[in-house]
C-alpha cells in the first residue's frame, strides 16, 4: 500500500472520528493541528486502522509517534 493511499485511510478514518469531513492531513500532521484530537479519539483512530488494515500496535510503538508520516512508516512496516 503506497504513502498516499495510507494517508487516505488515516484521514477517513480520522475526519470520521473527530466529524470534520473538509481534514485535511499531510505526513507533517499532529494531533496538536487538528482541533479535536486528543487521546481519546487517538485510541479511536489506532482502534479503526487495526481494525481495517488487519494489524496490530504495542503500546509503546503508538505512543513514540510525533505525526502522521511516523504513523505511516508504522503502518507500513506492520504490513511489509
Amino acid at each position: 500500500m503506497t504513502r498516499q493511499e495510507l494517508l487516505e485511510k488515516i484521514t477517513a478514518a480520522l475526519s470520521d472520528i473527530v466529524d470534520d469531513p473538509d481534514l485535511k492531513l499531510t505526513e507533517e500532521t499532529t494531533a496538536e493541528d487538528v482541533a479535536d484530537w486528543d487521546s481519546v479519539n487517538h485510541v479511536k483512530l489506532i482502534i479503526a486502522l487495526e481494525s481495517e488494515l488487519k494489524i496490530r500496535f504495542e503500546p509503546d510503538e503508538i505512543s513514540g509517534l510525533e505525526n502522521v508520516g511516523g504513523m505511516i512508516d508504522l503502518i507500513q512496516k506492520k504490513l511489509g
